[in-house]
């Protein structure tokens, strides 16, 4: 585990008037514009410049790097898959230090158990011998954890990070431990190498908000990455925001309002998805299980937080067909019959989402 603890120089932004867990409004941008404005600007700014300062360190993954910041924005996790020497561990990194997040990296292994990561309790004595329990808190304990290969250990070690992602807290020996504000797991996954593995189960996929694929770099990217990163000089990332300031984009990323063809889109292309409905022939034939409401929350936050990210006060409907492979891919799984056809997802989740939107 390793720990990288951001610098002092932060951008603060502006708190909103709701908390984070205030419920979606539905709205026009105009009375946006009038309410929160001001801060719309300040968070405009400063979500430039994170970009840039990424930008310095993890080159050519823009729509990686913007996926990982949609996650986060929105208050989610993400789900990186991608090939090892990619970069995922540097964009991690790179993320904590510019947000103003302290984060931890666990390595999963098929040994690890779940005490490594939540903690546990050890029998300690006072000076006067008096002997008593005291809670050693785990590597969950930051705001930003990086799961390193999280398919490598075993479903019951995988199953420690379900109370923490979705209840923000942990339970050990019958008591209550609550995560720092925010938290936010960012885990990572090798896509073809499956022996001594184990597949995240459906319960656990649904908790990330969005997977992001990792592809390979293109040929100037490479050359790029070639002649920047075996130097004497390594360029010095500083950070933007502090832990503050992303709550407060958060809670404005929930305040951004959503127009009622927005909500219809993702209405439609979450229920389209689903084996039964009777949209498409092919998600019958071949679509074993899908998405539930928690995908279409999912798009709510996320098509917000993309449309701040390129300077918008409300998303459109370009938005929602942008997010619907992220948001559906690891919520949808192909019946075995499809998968020894060949058949993969991403153009049928294409097509629902061209049709919805």
């Amino acid at each position: 585990m390793s720990e990288a603890a951001p610098p002092t120089s932060t951008t603060e932004v502006a708190p909103t008037a709701s908390a984070p867990a205030a419920p979606a409004i539905v709205g026009t941008a105009t009375g946006l514009a009038d309410e929160i404005g001001a801060q719309a600007e300040v968070a405009l700014s400063a979500l430039a410049r994170v970009r840039a300062e990424v930008s310095r360190a993890v080159f050519g993954q823009e729509r990686t790097v913007e996926l990982a910041l949609i996650a986060l924005l929105s208050g989610g996790h993400g789900l990186l898959v991608g090939m090892p020497g990619l970069a995922k561990t540097r964009l991690v990194e790179t993320l904590a230090i510019v947000l103003g997040l302290n984060w931890s990296r666990v390595q999963f292994t098929p040994d690890l158990l779940p005490a490594d990561i939540v903690g546990s309790e050890i029998l300690d004595a006072d000076e006067a011998g008096r002997r008593s329990f005291r809670f050693v808190p785990g590597p969950v304990f930051t705001r930003l954890l990086m799961a390193d290969e999280i398919n490598r250990a075993s479903p019951r070690t995988q199953s420690a990070l379900l109370q923490a992602m979705q209840e923000r807290h942990v339970t050990v020996a019958g008591r209550r431990y609550d995560l720092p504000e925010p938290f936010h797991v960012l885990a990572t996954q090798n896509p073809i190498e499956q022996e001594g593995a184990y597949p995240l189960p459906e319960a656990q996929l649904d908790r990330f908000l969005l997977q992001i694929d990792v592809p390979y770099p293109d040929r100037e990217t490479e050359r790029r990455i070639l002649v920047e990163t075996t130097g004497a000089a390594e360029a010095r990332i500083t950070p933007v925001l502090d832990e503050r300031g992303l709550v407060n984009i958060q809670g404005l990323v929930r305040r951004m309002p959503v127009g009622e063809k927005v909500v219809d889109a993702i209405v439609r292309l979450v229920r389209d998805a689903r084996p039964g409905a009777g949209a498409d022939p092919r998600v019958d034939a071949h679509i074993a299980w899908g998405p539930g409401p928690r995908a279409g929350q999912a798009l709510m936050l996320a098509v917000r937080a993309r449309a701040l990210l390129r300077g918008r006060f409300a998303p459109s409907l370009d938005d929602v067909h942008a997010l619907a492979r992220p948001a559906l891919e690891h919520r949808m799984a192909l019946t075995w019959s499809a998968r020894a056809e060949g058949l993969t997802l991403d153009a049928l989740i294409d097509d629902l989402a061209a049709r919805a939107a």
